[in-house]
């Protein structure tokens, strides 16, 4: 029997369609579904009981119903904030949207006990969002890492700059979109031109993160999908796109390539030791042709490199969801 796969995301998610497509095109039943819907448009009536395998019951969208017992694969490809009823006071709103978020998104995360497929899996992918932890799993994995320092005392900080001798850069741990005052900053690799700079009591703030700066022949974002590498070299004719591709999208252009296979396979077993079905990963090839991990991003975007460079993923990711609990680790 055929399983259903139910993709979390909201309607402008354009990428999601083409999975959709594909999916629909084997003839595997696909409900999408936008989380921001629920209470509102959604209607859930999940039943357990003893001896059960997991919940069941039927989940009702706009776009459709399904059975939650015949949920195969979900991919949580951007799932949104919840809408309560504006007419309910703050307090109310606040343990609305808790019950909300354990209910029906517990609900649904408890598919993966029945042995449904995440892409991914939400507690895996938060885990994973932890910087530190992917720096370190590369590095045990055989993945190439730059010397990087993560500290809050600006004496360390300065320290292990002059020790390392050569350019470096710093970034945010926590990634570079931050709400400022009702506004989104952006906040890009920075380098840093003078261990001196770091003389400055106010890194005491927070958590500061530098990182040793690595010449570049290309960047390349390789899309980890299953077993499956899918990867675009990645250049740019800007002295600032070439510090960070991500902020002048204007100056790229893109070119499909093979990794080595041995960097493709310790990405392969980088993503399964986070427990991840998906992840787009940042690397640095060298001059001498040495790969170097940056980072990987389990809700990474894709959209415009399946355009821009003609990958295809979305036969990768719908050859994963096809297999649902069958491709389940």
């Amino acid at each position: 029997m055929t399983h259903t796969v139910l993709i979390i995301t909201d309607d402008s998610d354009t990428a999601a369609a083409r999975v959709a497509a594909e999916l629909a095109g084997r003839e595997v039943p696909v409900v999408t579904l936008d989380s921001a819907d629920f209470p509102s448009l959604i209607s859930m009536a999940a039943r357990i009981e003893t001896g059960s395998n997991g919940w069941t019951g039927v989940v009702t969208t706009q776009r459709g119903e399904f059975e939650l017992a015949e949920v195969g694969a979900v991919y949580s490809r951007r799932p949104t904030q919840f809408r309560m009823d504006g007419r309910m006071s703050s307090p109310e709103r606040a343990f609305a949207y808790a019950e909300a978020r354990y209910g029906f998104g517990g609900v649904l995360a408890a598919l993966r006990q029945s042995g449904c497929l995440w892409l991914n899996d939400p507690m895996a992918a938060v885990r994973a969002e932890y910087k530190p932890i992917q720096l370190v799993m590369a590095a045990r994995v055989g993945l190439s890492v730059p010397k990087t320092i993560i500290t809050n005392d600006f004496q360390e900080a300065y320290a292990w700059a002059k020790e390392l001798g050569k350019p470096f850069v710093y970034k945010a741990v926590g990634g570079i979109w931050h709400a400022d005052e009702g506004k989104v900053r952006v906040i890009y690799t920075k380098p840093v031109d003078d261990p001196d700079q770091l003389l400055d009591p106010a890194l005491g703030h927070t958590s500061q993160l530098f990182q040793e700066w690595i010449d570049k022949a290309y960047e390349v974002r390789a899309l980890v999908v299953g077993n499956e590498v899918l990867a675009v070299r990645i250049d740019s004719d800007s002295e600032q796109g070439r510090i960070d591709w991500r902020s002048d999208y204007n100056s790229l252009t893109y070119e499909p390539i093979d990794l080595p296979v041995e960097v493709e396979e310790r990405l392969v077993e980088l993503h399964d030791r986070l427990n991840l079905v998906f992840g787009a990963a940042d690397l640095i090839c060298d001059p001498q042709g040495r790969y170097h991990f940056l980072e990987t991003n389990q809700s990474g975007e894709w959209g415009w490199l399946n355009q821009e460079a003609g990958l295809p993923v979305p036969r990768a990711l719908a050859d994963v969801l096809q297999k649902g609990p069958a491709w389940v680790r």
